[in-house]
Parts: structure tokens; sequence; C-alpha cells
């Protein structure tokens, strides 16, 4: 830069665009007029984000004939000739005026259409940030020739216009798109008016752009052609609100590339050249919190804040919603937020209003958008009782097929009804759910909702069935009435295909028996709590085990079903093991047995024994020889009903009971003797513990090295699995094994990785483990069979 003579240009004496260009030219001068390409290269850098300028967007920012400058550019390029923050701020502010004022003092904008920004906007600064770079940031990208569309997309009630508008404002307000700015509100939704003709709207913007109406022409195109060309060398911004699709807007979109389309709409235009699509959520837990306080008032909602955060979740932070209870709560000075919010547990839907203003008109306008086949499906997926759900699901509750029900659903995400946050689940928001169900009441007959419910169950029982005997081999298949007509399924072809469904449909599933024995389904509820059993023990979610099965117990009472008792029993029992409680676990599976010996359903009987023997080995030595007999009791039962793999599963927990009594020999027998039948029936979780007594037998005979590859053999199958505690237990002993065949680092890996599981399962039984980590490096002796074992040593 060469040497700085005299004083600064003053950039106020600017009385328009062109003058202040003219003052900017003087201010390269005052700096030693440095070339155009050094200027690119020093701006660049200084704005923001940082990003590489053109030579051409530099020359261009000096030409006395431009219509507009880019304000973040001008800044950029005061800073790079070395002037300083309060200088800086007062070229700034220099620019926004030229841009915003004539000489006469009038607006430039004589188009500026834009609604009133609202004081109470909140939030959404993520969003704002995004269109503004959008915006601003496009003329120096490789689109710099097109203009910029950029469509929010979002349920009703979101807050689009709010954001759009605000945006509109904020982009005007520091210099951008300063000539003209259209505002028209195309009531694509309105449930009084038709969706405003786009020919209309072109005609009205045209006659505001000054052209007369004798010289608009007749048809369409013709306008759509003429407002493209008025508009070509403009710096416009255009806010199409409330569009119904794209046709509405297509021809509304001008071609100057100095020009900003912001549309609105709760329906996808994702068919819409050129348009970015910004979908939005709702607010955050603290946008909703400060929109509250912003219009009910602070002290209100500060000294309520128990109060405040159920209003928020009743409104499940829709804007609208919160706007709407905030602003009758301001209007009801005597009631306090405690009120309100038990006025909106009472009906959501009724307390969300404020003056001649509610919710419910709002939900209206788009569910009668709808055809009504989609009407219907909307309706009847709001008595879906689960955080979210299939196309499966949907389709059984529609009685359609799951193809059909696919489309419906694709079409309720692009009118914005239907979230989808997961690749193939769907959900509502709570307050769509509240206003399906309600619809589903009112206009489907009560037959039709019950009939609805237990097609949805009914694809829950047989497709968790289907699911349950590829996690389980060997388990009782049950005689399950055939599901209704309409009902869609869902198949596996493998255990992992299996597993991976529970995992998805776990939250689902526990709403759903809940629900079924709600609504006096009491048969689906005791079923679907059986299917669920080995999914919720093996992922060690003992609590939901329990619930499930006290909830299957009493529905079973209420049919008087015994195997529906006996099988709720064992869940119970199994959940009661599971906590340590040996003789609650004990209690409910002598009434199993008992149930079982009445119908004469042996196998029932033999499952019960060997649950039995799992609880004797949790308690002293002692009562493993009873263990043992216990064990050999189902391996009669099994044997007399020709079960060969349920011989082969009870030889294994016969093994383990000969191990943890001394005698080797006969656990390796009987454990190698029941190992091709597991393997046979692809029963990976018998074959697991097979080879975990196998190896625990090769530790106590001294075999160490045969013990650890044993371990990885039964560790490999557990976690194949998904059997989390019985990876814990395993990891455990083959920690031991690992210190025994003198290999510490190896065992302390894998103690470390068994306390990391329990610690996640949030078991307390970990003092053993922890034991063992602090005498790493240490001399640690594996414990005399004699010994009572650690609490978390494995039954069979």
């Amino acid at each position: 830069m060469g040497e700085q003579r005299g004083a600064m240009p003053d950039p106020d004496r600017a009385e328009d665009l062109a003058e202040f260009v003219g003052l900017l030219g003087e201010l390269r001068a005052w700096a030693g007029i440095p070339s155009y390409r050094e200027l690119a290269k020093r701006a660049g850098p200084l704005l923001r984000p940082p990003r590489v300028v053109s030579l051409s967007t530099v020359v261009d920012a000096f030409k006395p004939e431009r219509r507009r400058l880019d304000l973040d550019l001008v800044v950029a390029i005061v800073r790079a000739l070395g002037v300083d923050e309060p200088g800086t701020a007062r070229w700034r502010a220099a620019c926004v005026k030229v841009h915003g004022l004539v000489k006469s003092g009038g607006p430039v904008g004589v188009f500026g259409q834009l609604p009133t920004d609202l004081a109470t906007f909140t939030g959404r600064r993520e969003e704002l940030a995004r269109l503004t770079a959008a915006a601003t940031h496009h003329h120096d990208a490789d689109r710099a020739n097109t203009v910029v569309i950029s469509a929010i997309e979002g349920m009703a009630g979101v807050g689009k216009t709010q954001l759009a508008v605000h945006t509109a404002h904020e982009l005007v307000g520091a210099g951008h798109f300063t000539d003209v700015q259209l505002y028209v509100n195309l009531r694509g939704f309105d449930p009084e008016l038709a969706p405003a003709d786009p020919s209309a709207v072109l005609e009205s913007f045209l006659r505001q752009l000054g052209v007369s109406a004798q010289q608009i022409p007749t048809s369409r195109d013709e306008r759509a052609a003429m407002y493209r060309d008025r508009l070509r060398e403009r710096s416009a911004l255009i806010l199409l609100d409330n569009a119904a699709d794209e046709d509405q807007v297509r021809d509304l979109i001008p071609a100057g590339a100095g020009c900003l389309v912001l549309i609105t709409s709760r329906r996808s235009l994702a068919g819409l050249d050129g348009a970015t699509p910004h979908l939005l959520g709702t607010f955050t837990e603290t946008e909703a919190l400060e929109l509250l306080t912003r219009i009910a008032g602070h002290d209100r909602v500060a000294a309520e804040p128990e109060a405040a955060a159920r209003v928020i979740e009743y409104c499940d932070r829709l804007p609208l919603a919160l706007a709407l209870t905030a602003a009758r709560l301001r209007s009801r000075p005597a009631w306090s937020l405690a009120e309100l919010a038990d006025r909106m547990q009472a009906g959501r839907l009724e307390a969300i209003s404020a003056g001649g203003r509610a919710i419910r008109p709002v939900f209206d306008a788009s569910y009668q958008a709808l055809p009504d086949r989609a009407q219907q499906v909307f309706r009847l997926i709001g008595l879906h009782p689960g955080p979210d759900f299939s196309a499966a699901a949907a389709a059984a509750l529609a009685g359609i097929t799951a193809g059909e029900a696919a489309k419906v659903l694709e079409l309720l995400l692009d009118e914005h009804l239907l979230q989808q946050k997961h690749s193939g689940r769907f959900e509502l928001h709570d307050l769509l759910r509240a206003y399906a169900n309600e619809q589903a009441n009112s206009i489907d007959s009560d037959q039709e909702c019950r009939a609805a419910v237990r097609r949805m169950l009914d694809h829950y029982v047989h497709t968790a069935h289907d699911a349950a005997l590829l996690l389980e081999r060997g388990r009782d298949p049950l005689n399950l009435p055939p599901p209704q007509p309409r009902v869609s399924l869902e198949h596996f072809a493998d255990h992992e295909r299996a597993l991976a469904w529970f995992t998805t449909e776990h939250g689902v599933l526990l709403s759903a028996v809940g629900h079924a024995a709600a609504t006096g389904f009491d048969a689906h509820t005791w079923q679907l709590a059986y299917a669920l059993a080995t999914y919720l023990d093996r992922r060690g979610n003992w609590h939901d085990l329990a619930v499930v099965g006290n909830t299957a117990m009493d529905a079973a009472d209420r049919l008087a079903d015994p195997l529906g008792k006996a099988i709720a029993h064992n869940i119970v029992a199994r959940a009661h093991r599971r906590h340590g409680n040996c003789e609650g676990a004990q209690h409910h599976l002598r009434h199993a047995l008992d149930l079982f010996g009445r119908i004469g359903k042996l196998d029932g009987q033999a499952d019960t024994y060997i649950e039995l023997a799992r609880v004797k080995a949790w308690q002293s030595p002692p009562a493993i020889a009873e263990a043992l007999a216990l064990a050999r009791q189902a391996h009669a039962l099994y044997q007399s009903c020709g079960h060969r793999l349920g011989q082969a599963q009870t030889l294994t927990a016969i093994g383990w009971s000969h191990a943890r009594l001394g005698d080797y020999a006969q656990a390796l027998t009987c454990c190698r003797q029941a190992l091709p039948v597991l393997e046979a029936f692809d029963d990976r979780e018998r074959q697991a513990h097979a080879w975990d007594s196998i190896a625990y037998a090769h530790s106590y005979l001294g075999q160490h090295s045969q013990a650890v590859a044993c371990y990885r053999l039964a560790l490999d199958l557990c976690r194949d699995l998904g059997d989390r505690p019985l990876e814990a237990d395993i990891l455990n002993r083959f920690g031991d094994a690992q210190h025994a065949a003198h290999y510490p680092d190896a065992a302390h890996d894998a103690w470390q990785h068994a306390l990391d599981i329990l610690t996640e399962l949030d078991q307390p039984y970990t003092d053993q483990i922890r034991g063992k980590l602090g005498l790493h490096g240490e001399r640690w002796e594996v414990p005399d069979r004699g010994r009572v074992r650690g609490r978390y040593e494995r039954t069979f």
C-alpha cells in the first residue's frame, strides 16, 4: 500500500448510491490505490465466513452505475483499505443509508410490502443464519448468475411465516435486496378462500412495479415473462407465503441474479427446480421457554418453573401453540400457570386458543386438503400408542397393503403432517396425534376404531412371535389364532434381522402391551409380553420385564387363561431372579408349575424346572445339588415328549451343575454331548452356555489355554445374541482364565469390559469385579468351588 495522505473521505457526504461509490473510489486513492487484485486478496479473509473473492466482484463494487452493493463486501473492502473499526462502522452506516433513502429522504424500495416483523420473534438462530448465508453468499458461488430460492417448509403452526418475514427484514435492514420487496399470501391452506391465482398475483406484482393496467398482458405466460423482465436488473426480495404447491409459485419466480425468493409452505416443494428446502422443526426447550416468557411475562413464568415446563410439554414446543397459550395466559391475570397446565392436561386442543384464534382450525385446513384415503390413514394412525411406527403397522391400522400405506405415508410426509427422523420410521407431533385421535373418534365408529386397533395388535403379536422364535430356539411357538384379514406382517430371514426389529420396535411394543391391556385386548396383552420377554431379558431391561410380566398376569387373570397365567408367572419370576429376589422368583415359578401341570403341558413344566434350577444356582453352594436334581427332572420331561432340543438344553444345565460341584469330567461329557444338537438347531444361547461350562471346567483342571479358547467361542456366540448380561458373566470368567494363564493385561481388559457392561445396565453387583481390577498386576487366586460365588456368576 502506498503512503496515505490527507484526511479520509467522509462517507456521510453520500446522498445516493452513486455518490457513495465515488467516495469509495476516493477511499481507495486515500489508501494508496492498491490494485483490485490485491484488494480481492485482502477482503476475502475479512468476510464472515472467510471466502475467496473474485477480481471482477471487487471491480464491480467501484462502478458508479451500480444499483446496489453487497454490504458485507463493502465492509471487508473498507477494512482492507486500512480503516479502523469506528471508521468502518461509519462507512457501513452510510452504505445502509444510501440503499434505504433517496435524496428526498423517502424509501428507495417503494415496493416495500413486507409484513411487520413481530416483536415476539424468538430463537431460530441457526435457521436464520442458514437462510441469510444462502442469500448473501450466493454471488461469490458457482450459481452467481441464478436467482436464490429458499423454501421454508414445515407443519402448520411451526412458525414458517414469522421466520421468513424476520429473515427478510434482517436482510433489507443490512442493505440487501433494497430495490424491491414484494409479498403475497398465496392462501394455500385458507379454510375460507381459494388459493390465490398465480395470474392474478402476477397482475398485482406488475402494477406495483409500475406497469399500467393497459400494458399488462392477459395471458399468464406473457405476464410471467414481463414480470421476469421487470426484475431482471433489480435487487429484489420476493416473499411467497403459504404456497399450495410448486405450480402456484413457479411463474412468480424472477430470473434476475440479484433476486431472492423466500417461499413458505406446509407442503413439500421438492418438485420446484432450483429451490433449496429449509425444513423447520419445533422449538428447542430453551426457545419454547423464551417465547412463553416473552409473551406471558418473565415474573409470572419464573414463579412457576414446573408448571411452565408442563405447558411447554403439552404444546410439544410448537411455536403457534405456545404463542396462543401464552397470549391466553396474559389475558387471564388471575390464572396461575399450574391452572392453565391442568386445563391443557384435560384437553389440549380446546385449551390452546386466544381470542378468536385456536390451534384446531389450523390443523383442520391441513387435514381437509388431503384426499379421502389419506384422511382415513391419518385419523387411524392417531390410534397408535407408540412413539413411532412402521409402514406395516400403519397398513394394519388402516386395513390396506404395505405398499398402499407407503404411498399414503409419503403424501403425509410431503404435507408435513408426519415426521421422519429415521428411515422407515414415522411419527406424529403430539398435538397432531391428539387431533388425529379426535378425528378418528368423531368420524369413525367405535367398532371401526376397535377393529383398527385389533389389526394393529395382531400385526405386533404375530410379527413379534416370528422374531422371538429366531431369537430363542426351542421356545413354545404357541397356537396363536390367525391374524385378522388385511393385516400386514413382517418376516425375518435370520436372527440378526429379528434382533434388529426388536431393537427398533421395543419401545413401541412396551406401549402396545399397556395399550392392549387398557383397551380390553387381554389375549394380545399376555401374548405380546411373552414374545417380548426374551429380548428384554437379554438386553438387561429387567424393570420393563417385570412391568410387562405383571401386566400380562393381570390380563390372563381376567381371561381365566391358565396358559397365559403360567407364562406370565414365568416372566415375572425371571425378573425377580435377575434382581436377586430368589424367594419371589420361586413363588411365581411354583404357581407356573401348578398351572402347566393342570393343562398337561410337559414342555412348560420342563422350562419351569430349568428356571427353578437357575434360581437355586443363585443361592449358596449346597443348593447346587438341588439345582442338579431340578435340571434332571426337566431332562426327563423333555425325553418323555420327544423334545430333542430341550434335552440338549438341559444337558448344558446338568453339565454346569456338575462343574460347580467339582465333577469336571462329567461336566465336559454332558456339554460336549449337547453341542451337536444345539448346533443343528442353531441354538446360540445354549451353545454359549455349553462352551462357557466347558471353559470353566478346563480352568479348574488347570488347562488354561483350552479355557481361554472356549471362552472366546462363548463370547462370540453371546455377542451375536445381543445378550449383554451373559456377555458380562462370561467376560468375568474369561478374565479369571487370562489371569490364571499369566496374561494380566488381557485379564484386566476382560474384567473392565464386564464392568462397563454392568455399569451400562445400571446393575449394582459389581464389587467382585472391582476387587479384581483393584488387584491388577498382583496375584489373584481363582476362588475355590466351595466358596460363595459372586452375585453375577452365571447359572446356566
